[in-house]
């Protein structure tokens, strides 16, 4: 691709209703492959990614320990491991397309991927390999939000790019307010003042404190992650100020 990107290191944040297509649920092969092909667009690109996504298309451990009465730890080892289904996944469909990849994961499961090692992942990704991040960050109580920001900067990722279903951070839900108004661009501190949902206060403020920006933009539209690497304005940007 001739375009130049923005980003030399990526971080791509996805949450697990996103490869659950239009239910939100599972896994939609057509979502899987079209997410694979645009990563390996960036890829092409010779940017460095990592991805980190979450585990809801399948076990959200916050909902299982409220609704259900789970305790919260088991509820949420049981969501980490439902993200190594989708890192799983998602290797597949990138090598299907000839990218070279690793699955690191936070809790050891040696016989379908590696443990997360920073060294070791830093050497894949000077490779040129699509490192997947599973598992969160290994503990419970810390969504994969916090995770992704926590691997971003474990790898001197340059940005996180927030993959969801709505193109960048609101003022109030916009899928219950037809009036709420986007942000081109905000502050960390006005994103914690405000309780924006698209990603939790922890994750913020880790973000903030290493100073890597946040991209808030809709992956379900595509093309939108390239457009995201290329620095288009195709959501909202997070950053210090």
């Amino acid at each position: 691709m001739g375009a130049t990107p923005r980003w030399r290191r990526v971080v791509l944040k996805m949450s697990g209703e996103v490869l659950g297509g239009e239910n939100g649920f599972g896994l939609d092969d057509a979502v899987v492959n079209r997410i694979a092909d645009e990563i390996r667009q960036v890829h092409a690109m010779e940017v460095d990614i990592g991805v980190v996504v979450g585990g809801g298309n399948f076990f959200r451990g916050v909902e299982a320990a409220v609704q259900r009465g789970m305790d919260r730890v088991t509820a949420d080892n049981i969501g980490m491991l439902a993200t190594v289904i989708n890192a799983l996944a998602l290797q597949e469909a990138l090598e299907r397309l000839g990218l070279e990849t690793r699955v690191m994961s936070a809790i050891e499961i040696r016989a379908v991927c590696e443990p997360f090692i920073q060294r070791r992942a830093l050497r894949h990704l000077e490779k040129g390999r699509v490192v997947i991040f599973a598992a969160g960050t290994g503990h419970p109580f810390f969504s994969t939000d916090t995770a992704a920001v926590l691997r971003a900067a474990q790898i001197k990722a340059e940005v996180i790019l927030k993959g969801t279903d709505v193109d960048g951070v609101y003022d109030r839900d916009p899928h219950l307010n037809a009036d709420a108004h986007r942000f081109d661009q905000l502050t960390f501190a006005k994103a914690i003042e405000l309780g924006v949902r698209v990603m939790d206060t922890t994750a913020f403020s880790l973000s903030w404190e290493r100073h890597i920006p946040i991209v808030v933009f809709n992956i379900t539209v595509p093309g939108n992650f390239v457009r995201a690497v290329l620095g288009e304005p195709v959501g909202t940007l997070v950053t210090e100020g």
